[in-house]
């Protein structure tokens, strides 16, 4: 399996695009840093306009912290195209290039390929969320340095203390990666049914287009299957940034709001992974191989 892991992710990171996704989540990093250094402070009184009334903040809003956060609801949207270019291609890349009965006819059995081909496309995901880490977090804290978080959320304010920042930021960024690991799963369970990538990339964008609008939606009968999509549950990282008060109105100082929900999203994450790629298994092991 170790040996099949290596050459599955030999074959990723030698192909040119495997780096167009580094390269555009840099790109697309840089431009918002850029923008918000030139011209942040009057992002930053548009976004606290209706609060100047009402509140006196003393210290620097506009901070590394804060803008990672506005990077993250920003890329997060577009991510999931970058991982599927990858992930879709894992085995319907092997079928256009005629290579795939060729694998096949080694002494391996079809479960350890397709672990392996999934593990690959898992390892790239981490590798790119990583790397959005490094430029989102670490690059904005260099640019802006630190200071106590303020989000306005839709009814109210949350004030974070900045030494209490980071380590939601860890857990934010780990539940980012297991969300984005459900498209890769998907993508990857995808990847049977065709034999280009291009069919599979479309068809993980569209399911998460419909998923996402469904999920936002108030009627009613969809409301009754938004828990069951994963699309739900995939923004629940904001969730580590909602603090828990007292009965006397005082935060929790390194609380979470509502903690269960969070536990509750990525078990349900979890589960679409399991079951994509048991499917996706399931699939290949009764697939005729022609290509």
């Amino acid at each position: 399996m170790w040996k099949l892991l290596q050459i599955e992710l030999y074959k990723i990171f030698r192909r040119p695009r495997t780096y167009i996704s580094f390269a555009a989540i840099t790109a697309l990093i840089c431009v918002i840093q850029l923008g918000l250094k030139m011209d942040g402070d009057a992002y930053v009184d548009f976004l606290m306009s209706s609060l100047k009334d009402t509140f006196e903040f003393d210290g620097k809003i506009l901070n590394g912290y804060l803008v990672c956060y506005v990077i993250l609801q920003l890329l997060l949207i577009h991510v999931p195209l970058l991982i599927s270019l990858i992930a879709a291609d894992m085995i319907s890349g092997e079928a256009n290039m005629g290579t795939l009965r060729l694998l096949l006819t080694k002494p391996v059995s079809k479960t350890s390929f397709m672990l392996a081909k999934f593990f690959a496309s898992s390892i790239y995901t981490f590798i790119l969320l990583v790397w959005i880490a490094f430029l989102a977090l670490g690059g904005s804290i260099w640019l802006f340095g630190t200071d106590d978080l303020i989000i306005q959320k839709t009814s109210y304010v949350v004030q974070i203390s900045q030494d209490d920042v980071f380590w939601r930021y860890a857990g934010a960024f780990c539940f980012a990666f297991l969300s984005m690991l459900t498209v890769t799963a998907l993508a990857f369970f995808l990847s049977n049914f065709a034999e280009n990538s291009i069919g599979p990339i479309v068809t993980t964008m569209s399911i998460i287009i419909v998923f996402t609008i469904l999920s936002t939606m108030t009627i009613p009968i969809f409301q009754k299957i938004q828990p069951y999509l994963f699309t739900t549950h995939m923004v629940n990282w904001k969730e580590f940034f909602d603090e828990r008060v007292n009965d006397q109105n005082i935060v929790i100082r390194g609380s979470v709001q509502d903690p269960q929900k969070i536990i509750d999203s990525a078990l349900m994450l979890a589960g679409h992974i399991i079951l994509l790629v048991t499917a996706s298994i399931i699939v290949f092991k009764k697939k005729d191989v022609l290509s």
